[in-house]
């Protein structure tokens, strides 16, 4: 049973990264634009262009989120993700109470440690990352390329 869970790893994986970097980009898209439901306290409305840590932090939510569906740079992106989540987390909701549960701030807590896990992971499967990475691996060459070699 564990043989078969283990080479399903890299699939669970990659659709893990895929839902958690949706998820990531939909709250940087809704503060930036006001789609689905817009930016949190405002009522359906955008967070204001260049405001701090509101703006800087949609457009992390949307850029990150969005290259870690993709599962490109996914390592880079997570980690500036895990780093933005800890701050919000730290600095809007810690203040407010001891536990997540307390404080609202739990979401912030989950995509913290979602992305940190990603960082050491990388992206699984499904992603650009790998699809990159066998095209330029040294030492491998395509069916193409072998089967010209051959003749």
């Amino acid at each position: 049973m564990s043989a078969r869970l283990d080479s399903a790893q890299p699939y669970a994986i990659g659709l893990f990264r895929i839902v958690v970097g949706l998820l990531f980009a939909c709250h940087g898209a809704a503060s930036l634009f006001g789609v689905l439901g817009g930016a949190v306290g405002t009522d359906g409305g955008t967070v204001d262009a260049g405001t701090w840590p509101g703006w800087y932090a949609a457009v992390i939510q949307l850029v990150c989120g969005g290259l870690v569906l993709l599962g490109l740079g996914t390592r880079a992106a997570a980690f500036l993700a895990s780093g933005s989540m800890a701050y919000a987390y730290f600095d809007v909701h810690q203040s407010e109470a001891l536990w997540p549960i307390q404080n609202g701030g739990e979401a912030s807590a989950m995509f913290c440690w979602a992305f940190l896990l990603l960082v050491f992971t990388g992206s699984g499967a499904l992603g650009l990352d790998r699809l990159f990475a066998r095209r330029t691996a040294p030492g491998r060459e395509s069916a193409t390329e072998q089967a010209t070699v051959a003749a």
